[in-house]
């Protein structure tokens, strides 16, 4: 395999858990396979004349605490030039990330594979992708509607609310029959003027219990999943089983159900060319198909011996071997 040019789009590097993050362990590996790497922030990406640039910066990268990277001098390139670029960006997925996915398009059409694929980041939203797939999920109602989603509380009893474009478990409320603090949850998450017409999407779905076993993150690598999962496992009072609001990790192996789940998403996974997913899972319903940044991948290669990255790296090689051709 002859090297690659591989570019990444992420947040500030300086900032990552090195233990946690994801997007490093992919460098990591590609690194070990002798690809060229480099690095650069939202505000690197441009478009001049329909052509796709970007301030790219040489990167080397180092499993080591007291100093995990090293940047060459950042020069404005052509994206066209490079084999491979990871949109490992996090959310929200604003209207500044959408602009970014249109920028990556057109190096996508210039034969450079972006993993993910830049329209499915635009598509698939985290929340309502899952949604796709109804035999799948717990009941669900999405709405603007104070009333409706009040409603839904009431009829389901016990539900969980929260934004269409969050993460780390933020602004996530629980609800039980009675609870008073409803409105002001409400108004939180739609906006609006407060009287129940909001401006923002909220999403309603039926509390699980079975979250105290833990919310599931299983990956997925072009539509094959890893066997193992990792539980986050919500701690003390806490009902978020997200590790950012406090959660434990804890690798469990698929269930049958779990495996079924997958099969259920996995053609569209592929056919829209989402290479590298996270479907979260609670009991037996999928909650949420993550695509911008699905994590985990560290906390699961270091309790089973796995290299997750070189999964991905499997794929994305064979892909670019006839880059460019013809």
């Amino acid at each position: 395999m002859m090297p690659l040019s591989i570019a990444i789009l992420m947040d500030p590097i300086g900032a990552i858990k090195l233990a946690k993050d994801t997007s490093f362990a992919l460098l990591l590996e590609a690194q070990r396979r002798g690809h060229t790497l480099y690095y650069m922030e939202q505000r690197d990406l441009a478009l001049r004349d329909g052509v796709p640039w970007a301030r790219l910066a040489p990167l080397a990268v180092k499993d080591d605490p007291a100093g995990w990277y090293t940047l060459g001098q950042a020069q404005w390139r052509d994206l066209s030039e490079l084999d491979v670029v990871l949109m490992r960006k996090d959310p929200p997925v604003d209207s500044q990330f959408v602009y970014d996915t249109l920028v990556l398009e057109q190096a996508q059409r210039a034969g450079v594979l972006v993993v993910n694929d830049p329209r499915a980041l635009r598509d698939c939203n985290e929340k309502l992708f899952a949604l796709q797939f109804p035999q799948c999920t717990a009941p669900t109602l999405v709405s603007r509607d104070a009333g409706e989603l009040r409603r839904f509380a009431a009829e389901q009893g016990d539900v969980v609310l929260k934004p269409l474009d969050g993460m780390g478990g933020q602004r996530i409320f629980r609800v039980k029959p009675g609870d008073h603090n409803l409105n002001s949850m409400l108004e939180t998450l739609l906006g609006g003027d407060g009287h129940g017409h909001g401006t923002q999407l909220a999403i309603a779905q039926k509390y699980i219990p079975e979250i105290t076993a833990g919310d599931k993150r299983i990956l997925v690598v072009d539509g094959e999943p890893v066997p193992w999962a990792l539980a986050r496992i919500p701690q003390g009072n806490e009902f978020r089983g997200n590790l950012a609001a406090g959660g434990r990790g804890e690798g469990v192996a698929l269930s049958d159900r779990d495996r079924w789940i997958v099969q259920q998403v996995a053609p569209v996974l592929r056919r829209r060319g989402l290479l590298f997913v996270g479907l979260d899972v609670i009991g037996d319903y999928l909650t949420e198909i993550n695509v911008t940044s699905p994590t985990c991948a560290r906390e699961l290669d270091a309790q089973f011996g796995l290299n997750i990255s070189a999964q991905l790296f499997d794929v994305i090689e064979p892909r670019c071997s006839t880059h460019k051709s013809g």
